[in-house]
């Protein structure tokens, strides 16, 4: 059985991924980081569609645990694959950005990078030797990276930084044959982003997208688990954007 990593997996985006990928027959390694019981609620719906999870404790924005969580993961697999290694990694989880530049203080750009750059960073190098030769990361970017919107300026500036990452990581584990790929979402009906709880935003992004409705966390996760599939094996050092049309 083949296994994946998905940090965030507990919800949003993350929990579809896992879901879709457990009925492709993909084992799962999922993170959280508060909320463990949202984290077992998923390994428990991926039990009782006959597959089978594992839900981890991580914190993004402690890279110096990077090293314990890599061993941990590596004990799961043993005891629960029998194998040594995995195949897929999803940096999926983040946080979100909504303060303008004037309003932005010096510890929540360092936040904000901590979590969403530095972190997809080291927690890939620390992964990265069990993973199997051949295998795949994709890092979850943004649209943001191409569309600008007030209040987002670290955030977008991060995410095409990881992006910037993500033709690196391939250039450099290219002998070992590990695909390096980029999904950059559009707003996303989640609580993580879409203009939640704010009926006006949620128009705007609506009139702003070519199909006129906000992405759903499965548009997302449908994708990445086919990006995963065999079908996306030639797929490398490349960004794709699932948004919609927006801002075209």
């Amino acid at each position: 059985m083949e296994v994946a990593v998905i940090t965030g997996g507990s919800r949003g985006i993350g929990k579809s991924t896992a879901l879709h990928l457990a009925r492709n027959g993909i084992g799962i390694v999922l993170t959280y980081n508060q909320g463990a019981e949202a984290g077992e609620a998923v390994v428990e719906e991926i039990r009782a569609l006959g597959g089978v999870a594992v839900a981890l404790k991580l914190d993004l924005g402690d890279s110096a645990s990077f090293g314990g969580f890599a061993g941990r993961v590596g004990q799961v697999l043993a005891a629960t694959w029998k194998r040594a290694n995995f195949d897929f990694l999803v940096n999926n989880a983040g946080i979100a950005q909504r303060m303008s530049i004037a309003d932005t203080t010096e510890t929540a750009f360092d936040q904000i990078l901590s979590v969403n750059l530095k972190g997809p960073f080291f927690l890939t190098k620390a992964l990265l030797p069990l993973m199997v030769d051949g295998g795949h990361v994709i890092n979850i970017s943004s649209a943001l990276s191409r569309v600008t919107f007030p209040g987002t300026a670290v955030y977008a500036a991060g995410k095409a930084a990881l992006e910037t990452l993500t033709r690196c990581f391939a250039k450099e584990y290219a002998h070992r044959k590990i695909r390096v790929n980029a999904v950059a979402p559009g707003a996303i009906d989640t609580e993580f982003g879409g203009g939640k709880g704010d009926a006006q935003a949620r128009r705007r992004i609506e009139e702003f997208t070519a199909l006129g409705r906000l992405g759903e966390a499965d548009d997302i996760g449908a994708f990445v688990a086919a990006m995963l599939s065999a079908q996306g094996r030639f797929l490398n050092a490349e960004r794709v954007e699932v948004s919609g049309g927006i801002a075209i």
